[in-house]
């Protein structure tokens, strides 16, 4: 069985996944929404059912395809010793955010007070 990351790697899978972790969605929603062809559409689904991405259920005499989390577990500890970075970015961004409007509030006053 491929890794999460070589499912990932392909971009059409990923915009599929995207797509999914909005709700469930049809191979038809799928093909419409990301423009693909129906073949195209049913080998990721396929790769991503393996991977255990996605589960499928029939609903009449369609597949209705839902998103399965736990494979992006493996994803989410790979990034865990990088989130360090992007909390001191965020910070820095807050405070950067706080400065700008403490500052545009104390200038807003003091027109205010003329």
């Amino acid at each position: 069985m491929d890794s999460a990351f070589t499912i990932l790697a392909e971009p059409s899978r990923r915009a599929i996944l995207t797509l999914l972790a909005n709700g469930e969605r049809t191979v038809g929603d799928i093909e419409a929404a990301l423009n693909l062809s129906q073949p195209a559409v049913s080998k990721h689904l396929r790769v991503l059912r393996e991977g255990g991405f996605v589960e499928a259920t029939i609903d009449a005499q369609r597949r209705v395809y839902r998103i399965l989390p736990e494979p992006l577990l493996e994803v989410d500890a790979w990034m865990a010793p990088f989130r360090r970075y992007w909390s001191v970015q965020v910070d820095a961004l807050e405070r950067h955010l706080d400065r700008t409007k403490t500052t545009r509030h104390k200038k807003a006053k003091s027109r205010g007070q003329r």
